[in-house]
C-alpha cells in the first residue's frame, strides 16, 4: 500500500526553498520520496510518499526546520487505488464513441 501525504505549505519563493524542504522531508524516517509543486509567494503543494502513514509532526517538524510552515495536511491511504478510481470515470469517458445518425 503506498500512502501520500499531501502538505499545503507557505513561503517558498524558489528553487532553493524546493530543495530546502525537499532534504529535509527525506531526512524524515520511512519517506520514500518527495514532489513538491512550486506555486512563488502562494501556498505549494508538497507530496511526500511512504508505505504507510507517517507522524505528522515529524513531517511538520521537517518543513518548519527548513524555514516553512505547512498550512494543511492530507492523507491519501492506498493512494494508488484511489488515484485509479479517481481517474476511471474520465477513462472511461474517452472509450465511448459518438452515435453518428445518417
Amino acid at each position: 500500500m503506498t500512502t501520500v501525504t499531501k502538505l499545503a505549505v507557505t513561503g517558498m519563493t524558489c528553487g532553493h526553498c524546493v530543495s530546502a524542504v525537499t532534504n529535509e522531508l527525506r531526512g524524515v524516517p520511512d519517506v520514500q520520496d518527495v514532489s513538491v509543486e512550486l506555486h512563488a509567494g502562494e501556498t505549494s503543494q508538497v507530496h511526500v510518499i511512504s508505505k504507510l502513514p507517517l507522524a505528522e509532526a515529524a513531517l511538520r517538524d521537517a518543513v518548519d526546520e527548513a524555514g516553512y510552515q505547512v498550512a494543511d495536511v492530507e492523507v491519501v491511504e492506498n493512494a494508488v487505488a484511489a488515484e485509479s478510481a479517481a481517474q476511471a470515470p474520465g477513462r472511461q469517458a474517452t472509450r465511448m464513441l459518438p452515435i453518428v445518425q445518417s
